[in-house]
């Protein structure tokens, strides 16, 4: 039996219009640039969440005429934060930030936790505080420091690890690495904080990756002890960490923050650090997480003087809400 043409033709011409549509929708959904998450300061002004884009993940324009673009008052019990972590979740289109909740200028041993962040937009966030020593007043009251939290998807856990820096006021405390689960909302944290990591020493700062190349998560933290950048891997989240030897850092200035993100085109990693001291983030590259090559040291400077913040690729859509929401 023969198609009636007209009915052919029409078919066809809608196959047509709808080809470019479609191109249209990837290339909204491409990742296409970076968005830098961080804070610029140690003053309650300065102690605010800022964003700013990059086309090539090592020079940025700060967003909003480099004004925060979350105002701490309105979800930190300190009125302050510092140390954004931003994620993209395994559904793609969720985003989860934690911050420390901090007001320094009260000194570095004041903040007693972390706000937890959720997202769609990027633009509008639901926020959640944890206050350790009025959460766990049996076995955490005495707790100092809850600093630097970041998220990452354990895979085997099918859940989504918080991980942090914690201390008490115990006399033998330093600074280790903790975890906890966040439930299936992100508004809360299941359980009791659990040992992670700890290199012996004060360890701060961590932040952690997975590495489809070698099956590996790799952890990048700050020594104090060492005054530097250092790594470690496991196989599994919650397994023995063996640490590496070597500094990240590919400079003799004193750094902190270190943060890293896998390249839009997939084919190396961004590897970045605050030279807090020395007015400028530095960024390296590396093709396998084991060897870093310095890039270039970004100026912090005017109103874009970041401090201890993340990078994550965003699509072409996600670009234009931003910039049509804060421009440049």
């Amino acid at each position: 039996m023969m198609m009636n043409k007209k009915v052919l033709s029409l078919a066809l011409f809608m196959m047509a219009a709808a080809i470019p549509s479609a191109f249209a929708q990837k290339g909204k959904n491409e990742m296409v640039a970076y968005l830098f998450t961080y804070f610029n300061g140690n003053s309650p002004k300065q102690e605010q969440i800022c964003y700013a884009l990059s086309d090539d993940g090592y020079n940025y324009t700060p967003l909003n005429g480099g004004e925060p673009v979350i105002k701490s008052d309105t979800i930190a019990l300190t009125q302050c934060v510092r140390d954004p972590h931003i994620l993209r979740c395994e559904d793609g289109k969720t985003f989860y930030m934690v911050v420390t909740d901090m007001r320094s200028e009260l000194g570095w041993s004041s903040n007693r936790g972390m706000v937890l962040l959720k997202s769609t937009d990027l633009i509008n966030w639901e926020h959640h505080t944890i206050n350790f020593p009025t959460r766990y007043t049996k076995t955490w009251h005495n707790v100092i420091r809850v600093w630097a939290p970041e998220t990452i998807y354990d895979h085997r856990a099918k859940k989504y690890m918080v991980f942090y820096s914690l201390r008490t006021s115990d006399r033998d405390s330093y600074d280790k690495i903790y975890y906890q689960y966040a439930n299936k909302d992100f508004t809360d944290l299941e359980g009791e904080p659990k040992w992670l990591f700890d290199a012996g020493n004060a360890t701060i700062d961590g932040d952690i990756v997975y590495n489809d190349a070698d099956k590996l998560y790799h952890l990048f933290y700050k020594q104090e002890a060492g005054r530097g950048i250092y790594q470690a891997v496991a196989k599994q989240l919650t397994d023995k960490w063996e640490m590496l030897d070597g500094n990240v850092e590919q400079t003799k200035e004193s750094v902190e923050g270190v943060g890293v993100c896998k390249t839009i085109d997939g084919k190396s990693w961004i590897v970045m650090y605050d030279c807090y001291g020395n007015g400028h983030y530095q960024f390296c590259r590396s093709e396998d997480l084991k060897t870093c090559h310095f890039v270039q040291n970004t100026a912090t400077q005017g109103i874009f003087t970041p401090r201890h913040g993340t990078i994550i690729p965003i699509t072409q859509a996600e670009k234009e809400r931003l910039l049509k929401k804060y421009g440049k």
